[in-house]
């Protein structure tokens, strides 16, 4: 006779909340069985012996685990520390961690950071004229407008205003929650664009689309670009060198304090620059220019994260970042993804930029089971519904 015995998978505290409900756990336990339900893995870079060696007897002596390297009880150098264990092991940690000295009371702090993002409820993402987007309830579309004529996929198609403005109206009558209006072409190998050509292309966009009641991105790092047009009326910068190709535009955000989409990017700097680990040097790289506008006073609230897919990265590389997506929640900011039609997909299927479609929608799929809270597309109506069924399948708690 079959048992229905089997493995549970448990990712937050609502759906640990919802297995002890649908076993009749009397619910004065769930203070004390929540935090033993969650099981977190933390990978902590290059910490001196000394103290992972602390680190590592703390988290022994509350049940979890803690892996460094085998010359670590040398007391030389560092090491990477990867911690093992539920909630409740690391409350117990922190709570010792906090009291040790060599740097261990912050490192409580961000470990805690970490532990907080990667349970993080929905938030507002705020924005000018007292307007408003619930992020984490469903997953957003964000529309992809190309006023330029050299975009990889859809470059001249709307060149003109009125092309423009029509292709706008209707993704969002497919569904686009936001639209993000570039003017300028960040594929390789193009030209940079001179500034007052990229305003006269999305300067008149803006204005006009400002008259549809649209939530509006502009694709832009340039501080003159988006100056002009926050002034106008629009509501977020996506910027693609997450705050380094410009040193102007970050005081031009912290005035308006807009909501900014911070891209991370080898592609336009640093390209050469090899990755030692690809996850910890993206977050770390993040890290920096979330900690860089919010020293210069943008709200941690109005910043989103986009690990940059295809911004030099190869195929592989773009195709792990998909699969390990969710390690960005760490960070406690709202993702961002864009890799609709993008060569990686092109390389992986061997297929052209117009027959990337289902490719597109696989990402899609997957980046937001993975944590994505925002998708960059193309293709509004098809990853609008995709992301109905994967939002109906991920908030299925019955």
């Amino acid at each position: 006779m079959s048992s229905g015995h089997h493995a549970v998978v448990i990712r937050n505290s609502e759906e640990a909340q919802g297995f002890l409900q649908e076993i009749g756990v009397d619910g004065g336990a769930y203070t004390y069985l929540l935090p033993k339900a969650i099981y977190r893995c933390i990978k902590l870079k290059q910490i001196p012996c000394r103290a992972a060696n602390i680190i590592k007897q703390e988290m022994l002596s509350k049940g979890g685990e803690a892996a460094v390297k085998r010359d670590a009880l040398s007391f030389e150098g560092n090491t990477d520390v990867l911690l093992m264990g539920n909630l409740k092991h690391y409350r117990l940690l922190l709570e010792k961690l906090r009291l040790q000295p060599f740097g261990l009371k912050r490192l409580a702090t961000q470990i805690q950071s970490i532990l907080d993002g990667m349970d993080g409820p929905a938030c507002k993402l705020l924005m000018n004229g007292g307007q408003s987007l619930e992020i984490g309830a469903r997953t957003l579309i964000m529309g992809i407008l190309n006023v330029t004529p050299d975009s990889f996929s859809d470059g001249g198609k709307f060149m003109f205003k009125e092309q423009a403005v029509a292709h706008a109206l209707q993704m969002q009558a497919q569904g686009a929650d936001i639209i993000d209006i570039g003017g300028a072409s960040s594929r390789p190998g193009a030209q940079l664009l001179p500034e007052d050509e990229e305003i006269n292309r999305v300067l008149p966009v803006v204005e006009e689309l400002l008259q549809h009641n649209l939530i509006i991105s502009v694709d832009t790092f340039r501080a003159k670009v988006a100056a002009l047009c926050l002034a106008a009326g629009a509501h977020i910068i996506n910027d693609i060198g997450r705050l380094q190709l410009d040193p102007e535009l970050l005081p031009v955000i912290t005035a308006a304090q807009a909501p900014v989409v911070l891209m991370h990017n080898r592609l336009q700097f640093d390209q050469d620059k090899p990755y030692d680990d690809l996850i910890s040097d993206i977050v770390s790289e993040l890290q920096d220019s979330i900690s860089q506008a919010v020293n210069a006073g943008v709200e941690e609230s109005r910043i989103i994260i986009d690990p940059g897919i295809g911004f030099g990265k190869t195929p592989a590389q773009s195709r792990l970042l998909i699969k390990h997506l969710e390690e960005f929640k760490s960070l406690g900011r709202p993702i961002l993804i864009g890799a609709s039609r993008k060569s990686f997909i092109g390389q992986t299927l061997g297929l052209g930029v117009d027959e990337r479609l289902e490719g597109s929608l696989g990402v899609t799929a997957m980046s937001i089971m993975n944590g994505a809270d925002i998708i960059r597309v193309h293709d509004v109506r098809e990853s609008k519904r995709v992301a109905l069924m994967c939002d109906a399948v991920m908030h299925e708690n019955g």
